[in-house]
């Protein structure tokens, strides 16, 4: 399996804690077999599920200039017409994909082009289910141009997890569909505005797979 580089600091530190715990407890408690043991077991546990929340899969994504490609691994849990209030300031289809804490946390390009627009914005770590989340939680706004002219916008979303987001984008560079733009830590969610007449092809609780799940077509 192979780690994203993102996790290198976090893994190191939860195998530091791991050995350090363990040791402690043993040489101050080794004499109770089944604290010693129960704990090994619960702190492995712990240090596999800090090392899948930074596993790097391989992916290759379908390349369509009227596709877009869902951003993130998780779950669909909106798909509604709302107004888009920082960069079009008017309405937008927004599909919204959760990601839980055991999804990968990398986020791709949903489209080629030129990145327009790029802001971050501190914020609250309210859960990303919340409806405010996309508006009040930290968060990133990147707004890519497509070679036609449509623009699509997506947010990285913060969750009351994940406290840091991490982008490798910025305004005026160009971007090839499916490419690695960012990583959130932990559970979190990306909303991806997308024009009125996009042709939407996942439905709500379906699941998508980072870099290859069809989200819309582009008309």
């Amino acid at each position: 399996m192979t780690i994203h580089k993102e996790g290198f600091a976090s893994i190191g530190l939860a195998g530091a804690f791991v050995l350090l715990t363990n040791w402690l407890l043993r040489y101050f408690m080794g004499e109770i077999e089944w604290l010693t043991t129960t704990w090994l077991v619960v702190s492995l546990v712990f240090f596999f599920i800090i090392v899948q929340f930074f596993r790097k899969p391989t992916r290759i994504t379908p390349i369509h200039p009227n596709h877009v490609i869902a951003p993130c691994d998780g779950k669909v849990v909106v798909i509604e017409e709302v107004v888009e209030t920082e960069y079009f300031k008017g309405p937008r289809r927004q599909v919204s994909i959760f990601m839980s804490p055991i999804n990968v946390h990398i986020n791709w390009n949903p489209i080629a082009g030129v990145v327009n627009y790029f802001k971050y914005h501190p914020g609250k770590y309210l859960v990303a289910w919340h409806p405010k989340s996309s508006t009040e939680n930290e968060r990133t706004t990147t707004v890519i141009k497509a070679p036609n002219g449509v623009e699509v916008l997506f947010r990285q979303i913060a969750g009351a997890l994940a406290k840091r987001i991490v982008w490798y984008v910025k305004e005026g560079q160009q971007v090839s569909q499916g490419s690695e733009m960012g990583f959130i830590k932990f559970g979190s969610r990306v909303d991806i505005y997308l024009p009125l007449d996009a042709d939407i092809k996942v439905n709500l609780e379906e699941k998508t797979t980072g870099g290859i799940t069809v989200l819309a077509h582009l008309k």
